[in-house]
């Protein structure tokens, strides 16, 4: 082997050849079906995917199919840039988010059976250092939070489970939210469901906790995640990729994982 192959990057592409290393899709499908965050009818609502033909090898263009595609920033997988929030407004848009934190290792906390059987689960400080007492510190990089609510995002009534009180999904309260953005290395926080608060979020002190807090530290969240059930609780590699858009408070993102092979669920 030559000296020039015996690199990182070298070491890394020959474990993805072989098969040591497993790329894992965490990024839900995204079209007219995806499921979109409902608000008050007085707020701006946010317009659902929608793909329309330009044309597909006829008279509009012989030789080539393509598409204009109509969304909102923060429809399906998505990455939410800390201006997104009032709390995040001096800190950076998408297209400036430094690429060093896009890459980033995770770790994932499993609150599956909580979650099952209570909705409105909200996970504590104290559930996260539990955590750490069995895997060690978090990392600095993306704290997952899986909750099964992945099965969930076929249906958008499933999926936002919401009544007259409106949406009863998982969550985070808001002392461990504050905890985790001012006192922990994190760099963001990913969940399964809409958006990373819980659904109850509108009625904390203060309201959407996570959105206040860690977009108010500078730091990102990520959403409507899949197969979290594949990664372990620590080892993964997130890549996490939203489009560069000039400006944005947030974009739909490709997510994939990187996991040792044999530590992979």
């Amino acid at each position: 082997m030559s000296p020039e192959s015996t690199g990182t990057v070298s070491t890394l592409t020959a474990a993805l050849t072989t098969g040591a290393v497993s790329v894992i899709e965490l990024t839900a499908p995204l079209s007219s079906a995806t499921p979109v965050l409902q608000l008050p009818p007085e707020m701006a609502a946010t317009p659902p995917f929608r793909l329309d033909e330009l044309s597909k090898y006829d008279e509009r263009g012989t030789a080539w199919y393509h598409n204009e595609i109509h969304t909102g920033e923060h429809v399906g997988t998505h990455f939410d840039a800390p201006l997104h929030w009032v709390t995040g407004a001096e800190f950076e848009d998408v297209a400036t988010a430094p690429v060093s934190r896009l890459i980033a290792p995770a770790a994932v906390i499993d609150k599956t059976a909580e979650a099952t059987a209570d909705p409105d689960f909200l996970l504590r400080r104290e559930d996260v250092q539990e955590w750490q007492r069995a895997n060690g510190d978090l990392p600095a990089g993306w704290l997952l939070l899986r909750t099964g609510w992945a099965a969930r995002s076929h249906d958008q009534t499933l999926f936002l489970n919401a009544d007259d009180t409106g949406s009863h999904t998982p969550g985070v309260d808001p002392a461990c939210a504050r905890w985790l953005a001012e006192e922990t290395p994190i760099l963001g926080f990913g969940v399964e469901t809409v958006g990373t608060d819980a659904g109850q979020a509108f009625r904390f002190e203060p309201a959407f906790p996570v959105h206040t807090h860690l977009l108010g530290a500078g730091k990102y969240g990520i959403t409507q995640l899949q197969n979290l059930h594949l990664l372990p609780p620590t080892g993964a590699l997130l890549i996490v990729a939203p489009l560069r858009i000039v400006g944005g408070s947030g974009s739909p993102a490709r997510i994939l994982a990187l996991v040792d092979t044999h530590g992979a669920h």
